[in-house]
């Protein structure tokens, strides 16, 4: 298919669908930069019980929920099969069995529809669920003098971010991933530099850890940031060793250069909780609250907060103030020394730690005082979800960059160079 300009001009339907992990997505976006539906199915419910996401179950329900799922999302964007202009799946990284899922059905539907496929890196796609808020809908929005009002996150004007010719530094942080990138977009298309990445544990990984070492819920990242502030973030001090290139691993495919990476580590973290736990004596506390909650499955920090905060004691809850702070101010600043580095035009902030409170406060804070633009997504597109897909496919659908039969899983797919 070629996109010709009355393509363009109607914005160009795609249908996203996300399939990485534990949540069945799909949506409808226009353009990249419309989104008329955006359905997730989560399966969050379904791994609780075992205190993280099961692989073989995960692509169980996806194979059960792919096709309604699709379905929804066409009938809320009010969209037919027939009136798409591409198909858009996530290739990778992510769970292999899961990932097939969607990549099987996406292929088998776009070759049923005579339709373009189209591959998406999900981390791109999580730099684009920002830039897919951030910038304007309508290409008279874009044309026009009138700064946009900032919302959900936003600091400054969205056109500051890619008119002065500097790249963007996005942070990506997750439960699987924890990427600096820089971003530019290069004949039209958008260029990816990994500059930075985790060693060991990516951030939200450490967070839902943590919190499952203190007994609380799965997720555990939302239970954290719900409950750090009502503890003393000062209370226990943890410090962050430097962490340099391992040389010695030669051949390493994320290897990155030693004279401009940041690496971040937070398997150190982790064992400092334990061994706190340890000192301090807090096993049964701990096996007495995991015991309270196995009671209450269908628990969520925003409905039985104040149930949860009864069952955590004050060095519970100061522990697990001074372990959010701890996390947040290393990436506040490592992320900051880097844009300045590199001279980064403006910072995106993405993924599921995206939504912790305590980050975006004091990210938002220290872009401030630098005067330096930054962005967050909304919190219903911080975590997994396909409209960031159809979003991140639109530049390739315009580029003509399209994936044929031969595209599969891909669960470690790099982005950039």
């Amino acid at each position: 298919m070629i996109v010709t300009e009355a393509t363009q001009s109607r914005g160009g339907l795609i249908l996203g669908i996300e399939s990485s992990c534990d949540e069945t997505a799909a949506a409808v976006v226009c353009g990249g930069r419309e989104t008329l539906s955006n359905v997730v199915a989560s399966q969050i419910a379904l791994h609780a019980r075992f205190g993280g996401v099961v692989p073989e179950l995960a692509s169980r329900e996806h194979l059960r929920a792919v096709v309604p799922v699709v379905e929804a999302a066409l009938a809320e964007a009010g969209v037919a099969f027939e009136e798409l202009d591409a198909v858009a799946v996530t290739e990778g990284p992510g769970l292999p069995g899961a990932l097939l899922v969607g990549v099987s059905y996406a292929k088998a539907l776009a070759f049923g529809l005579g339709k373009p496929l189209i591959a998406v890196n999900h981390l791109e796609g999580h730099i684009h669920a920002v830039l897919l808020e951030a910038l304007p809908a309508r290409a008279d929005a874009a044309a026009s003098q009138t700064p946009l009002k900032p919302k959900d996150g936003l600091n400054g004007p969205p056109r500051e971010m890619l008119e002065t010719g500097r790249p963007v530094l996005a942070l990506v942080v997750s439960g699987g991933h924890t990427h600096l990138y820089l971003a530019q977009v290069q004949n039209g298309v958008w260029q990816y530099r990994n500059v930075g990445r985790t060693v060991d544990d990516a951030a939200g990984e450490a967070f839902d850890k943590v919190a499952k070492l203190l007994g609380l819920g799965y997720p555990g990242g939302p239970w954290l940031d719900a409950l750090a502030p009502f503890g003393d973030a000062r209370a226990v001090a943890f410090s962050f060793a430097q962490v340099k290139a391992k040389a010695h691993r030669r051949g390493d495919a994320g290897a990155l250069d030693p004279n401009d990476a940041t690496y971040f580590s937070f398997s150190g973290i982790k064992t400092a909780v334990l061994r706190y736990t340890q000192v301090h004596a807090m096993e049964v506390r701990i096996a007495e609250r995991r015991a309270a909650l196995a009671a209450m499955p269908e628990a969520s920090p925003k409905r039985d907060l104040e149930a949860v905060r009864a069952l955590c004691d004050q060095e519970t809850l100061d522990l697990i103030a001074s372990f959010q702070h701890a996390v947040v101010e290393d990436l506040r600043r490592k992320t900051f020394k880097a844009a300045e580095r590199f001279g980064a035009a403006s910072v995106l902030v993405s993924g599921g730690v995206a939504a912790n409170r305590e980050l975006r406060e004091r990210f938002t804070a220290e872009a401030e005082a630098q005067g330096l633009p930054i962005a967050f997504p909304s919190l219903k597109l911080s975590t997994d979800n396909a409209a960031m897909i159809a979003a991140a496919a639109w530049p390739k659908l315009v580029a003509g960059r399209f994936a044929d039969e031969r595209l599969t899983a891909a669960a470690g797919l790099k982005l950039g160079v």
